[in-house]
């Protein structure tokens, strides 16, 4: 297979995992918060989202999906042995999902979509540094890493 293809698979499957992740993340914060969920859209081809009515603890509901959204697949990619032959796509997914995330509030705050998961976080009540900080994590950690995958795939 070529680098090409390689490369392009690992975005689709990253790109499926960061939408899928993300989303079950606010999954798992509305049902602990003691949502009720009214509706979910998982598919990572359209834009997945959810909405719990109501929602008693919107700021949990909110913040797990970026949360889940990176420990997950950092997590699974911590657990790969190191001899494995999924070792390397498993960073290369981590990576991703890391940067993604990050990204994604960064842009949706900046778009300021009543829709998108940043200007629902401000209007919940959280803190604008809060936001900055996980932004500035994850794109700091997520960027240089990521890049570097690209690169080493691309070699």
């Amino acid at each position: 297979m070529s680098h090409w293809l390689k490369l392009i698979t690992l975005l689709l499957v990253a790109w499926c995992v960061m939408a899928t992740t993300h989303e079950c993340g606010h999954l798992v914060g509305g049902w602990v918060s003691g949502g009720t969920l009214h509706h979910a859209e998982l598919r990572p081809w359209h834009l997945p989202h959810s909405l719990f009515v109501p929602d008693p603890r919107p700021l949990v509901t909110l913040w797990c999906g970026p949360v889940l959204g990176v420990v997950v697949p950092v997590g699974v990619a911590l657990v790969v042995r190191s001899g494995s032959v999924w070792k390397r796509p498993a960073w290369f997914i981590a990576d991703f999902c890391l940067l993604a995330n990050g990204l994604y509030l960064a842009a949706s705050w900046i778009s300021g979509d009543r829709f998108l998961d940043t200007p629902r976080l401000l209007a919940a009540g959280a803190w604008p540094s809060a936001i900055g900080a996980y932004c500035a994590v994850t794109i700091g950690l997520g960027y240089p890493r990521f890049r570097a995958q690209i690169r080493g795939h691309l070699l």
